[in-house]
């Protein structure tokens, strides 16, 4: 009783949850006049790697907002930042740090003006958010994970090549901005290239667009129309006040055996003593259900927060688990790997707990461009396997390597990239921060009898040196498959700086976020940026994620010195021949350097 009545004294006050013990905002800083340019991540270092100020939370209204908010877990903390913060100078901007109050809880707050808007009218119709109050449950679900998916594809390819052809467009006056020597030439590309930086082909993707997702994360939670525990995903946000999850039976991006082992699953749910997970409380167990998939193979991954089950009651749900998939009624999901994940969570940086195998196989298998991959519950493995044939390809046609080069591959997860590669070229380094990637990495090279391949762990920034001297050959083509932030800017200035890398192609899955990379790979020198620039000079849209906004670019930059060379041999052809009408000789000798610059581009 008396937990009912503190519950609905929570519905009604957006304050309530700073009385419990997971919130930080009881212990927040505001502080203002950040760079004009900066990375949350790269704030989040600052704070917590370099400062060590051990910050809980990092929140900003937009990318580069000059004001953030940071929480911390108590007040001792909070006074040490705004010591260490207080005048602390950060690329050339003086820092101001007060404290801030906390903000009100999203959700009663939204559920207390939808309260009053019923009550009072106060709301006016024309201030509402449709997609918060309009259509159904299900095409707000659609319209959150797949939003074109009322779009015929090949105009779904169309939007999404012209939003390549945009970025390309802008990039040709970024790099005209920051690199004055690379004006004319520039110019000459956009007049080649319809007004972009480089040549751009058509876009690529697989033939499968329909059930291509190999990996999903599903929430558990309640669904708000027939309020019953469901498997599914959010239709929003808990900050912008929705909690409520929707079933996954009609999305597009699905195949028919995940959304099997989805509604299976959510049988188990509903029929156990364990409650579904309340993230406005933190109270209940059932949090996530991750499923992985590749031929003939299925592997879940059942997320609970165990709250205060006794390690008895934690082994009896984990029996009932494994009987319920191997002999019970699960069984017709065909699910040949079977794992446990405590998930005890209260914000991204908290550490999630590894994965416990319970039945079946410890890992699936999956085949790329006729190599065996073995995939393990927390390994990065791209989310389309046939899109993932198609970018690779991709990348293998835009850096033409030669069987007597060395491919870096950078960012190499798991080693997929760099294993394609390796029939293509002399030798194989892979560098990868994540230790179980580099492990995974070693193995699927074991597997598939792979000699030439090396991979190391570590900081791109910091071993891109170390790495590269270990090529035999001083031709070395560098492959960057960054996460969507883009790689680390000390990273880019260390790839210009190693003069062995004349060639890189760079696979981003999020453009827009790599566009400063981009840049900085052709700046001009300067004190900070040593290293001839490297420019881009082909690109190809692939789409990995149908029925989505996203796609990844692959783009291939070149040394300047090579281009420029080229460039200035066509120049002076062509100033001979405004004086001049050509002759035979003339003629033959423009052939010849023709010729002679597409040799050296396939090389």
């Amino acid at each position: 009783m008396e937990l009912e009545t503190e519950n609905a004294a929570a519905e009604e006050n957006p304050y309530a949850y700073l009385e419990r013990d997971f919130s930080s905002e009881n212990f927040k800083i505001e502080i203002k006049n950040l760079p004009k340019y900066y990375g949350i991540n790269e704030f989040r270092k600052l704070l917590n790697d370099k400062l060590k100020l051990n910050s809980n939370k990092i929140k900003t209204t937009k990318r580069n907002c000059p004001f953030a908010y940071v929480c911390f877990r108590n007040n001792e903390d909070r006074e040490n930042a705004i010591n260490v913060l207080s005048s602390y100078v950060w690329k050339g901007k003086e820092l101001k740090v007060l404290k801030a109050k906390p903000a009100p809880d999203p959700l009663v707050k939204k559920r207390k003006e939808c309260s009053d808007q019923q009550i009072f009218k106060k709301i006016k119709p024309e201030s509402v958010r449709k997609d918060e109050f309009e259509g159904t449950q299900e095409e707000k679900l659609k319209f959150k994970t797949i939003p074109y998916w009322n779009i015929d594809y090949k105009d779904q390819l169309d939007l999404k090549q012209n939003s390549i052809r945009k970025l390309l467009k802008k990039l040709a006056n970024d790099l005209a901005h920051h690199n004055p020597e690379l004006q004319e030439w520039i110019e000459k590309q956009k007049n080649l290239h319809n007004g972009l930086v480089c040549e751009l082909s058509d876009i690529r993707y697989a033939e499968e667009t329909t059930g291509y997702r190999n990996k999903c994360e599903f929430t558990v939670g309640i669904d708000e129309e027939t309020k019953l525990p469901t498997v599914g995903f959010r239709i929003g946000s808990y900050v912008n006040g929705t909690i409520g999850v929707a079933p996954v039976d009609d999305l597009i991006h699905i195949s028919n055996p995940m959304k099997s082992a989805v509604k299976v699953f959510e049988n188990f749910v509903r029929c156990s003593k364990l409650s579904v997970f309340n993230p406005e409380f933190h109270t209940g167990h059932f949090r996530q259900l991750m499923v992985r998939s590749a031929p003939n193979q299925l592997m879940l991954v059942v997320g609970l927060h165990p709250q205060n089950l006794t390690d008895e009651e934690l082994d009896e749900f984990k029996k009932n688990l494994i009987n319920f998939f191997s002999v019970g009624d699960g069984k017709e999901a065909n699910v040949t790997s079977l794992y446990y994940q405590k998930i005890v969570k209260k914000n991204q940086n908290d550490d999630v707990t590894q994965s416990e195998h319970l039945w079946g196989d410890t890992h699936i298998y999956e085949n790329i461009l006729g190599l065996k991959f073995k995939i393990s519950p927390e390994a990065f493995f791209q989310v389309n396997s046939k899109g993932a044939e198609v970018l690779y390809q991709t990348a293998m046609e835009l850096s033409q390597p030669l069987e007597n080069s060395t491919l870096l591959d950078v960012c190499c997860g798991t080693g997929t990239i760099g294993l394609c590669f390796s029939k293509k070229c002399k030798q194989v380094l892979g560098i990868e921060i994540i230790s179980q990637a580099v492990d995974d990495a070693k193995e699927n090279a074991a597997i598939n009898n792979i000699e030439n391949a090396v991979f190391s762990v570590g900081k791109a920034e910091d071993i891109l040196g170390t790495v590269c001297y270990k090529s035999q050959e001083n031709n070395v083509v560098a492959v960057v498959d960054p996460p969507r932030a883009g790689l680390h800017k000390q990273a880019v200035l260390q790839i210009r700086k190693i003069p062995k890398i004349n060639k890189m192609v760079y696979v981003s899955c999020n453009p827009m976020a790599a566009r400063e990379n981009f840049i900085d790979f052709g700046k001009s020198e300067s004190k900070k940026v040593h290293g001839d620039p490297l420019i881009p000079t082909k690109a190809v849209a692939v789409d990995m994620f149908p029925y989505t906004k996203h796609c990844e670019l692959v783009i291939c930059f070149e040394r300047w010195s090579g281009i420029k060379e080229q460039f200035k041999n066509v120049t002076t052809l062509e100033k001979t021949l405004k004086e001049e009408p050509p002759c035979e000789d003339v003629k033959n000798e423009i052939e010849n350097i023709k010729c002679e610059n597409e040799m050296t581009a396939c090389k």
